[in-house]
């Protein structure tokens, strides 16, 4: 029987969406407010959900506790109050929109669960915009 378990969390976190290797003009083009010079801030929430078998000893998918620790280590400590474009080393080279950062942190989560079980990551950036990443 496979059983899906869900943690929400949250982190506040600023970016800029730009592109270096693109002019001032292009960039304000196609991002916008996005592409300010001074950053913007979102107050991000997230939803992980890891989706497996019931282990008949514990009776657990996964335990709630160890799912929480991941998630405050890979994270929220990562992001939290921190400017991804400037603090977060997986954007020095990477654009942080929304669907990089989901992916991003899908790859941090994965490496550090049980092959066995199936993970999924949904990024709100705000109330009305949301991605979600199942990986590939």
């Amino acid at each position: 029987m496979r059983v899906s378990v869900s943690r929400k969390a949250h982190f506040n976190a600023a970016h800029r969406l730009y592109r270096k290797d693109w002019s001032h003009e292009k960039n304000d083009a196609v991002f916008g407010k996005c592409n300010n010079p001074n950053y913007h801030g979102h107050n991000y929430e997230l939803i992980v959900t890891v989706t497996g078998e019931i282990d008949q000893e514990t009776g657990y998918v996964i335990d709630t506790k160890e799912l929480k620790e991941l998630i405050r280590a890979e994270v929220e400590d990562a992001f939290d109050h921190k400017n991804l474009n400037l603090d977060v080393p997986e954007f020095n080279d990477l654009n942080p929109t929304a669907e990089n950062i989901v992916v991003v942190i899908w790859d941090k989560l994965r490496k550090h669960l049980n092959k066995k079980l199936e993970l999924e990551v949904t990024l709100f950036e705000t109330p009305r915009n949301f991605v979600t990443f199942k990986g590939e």
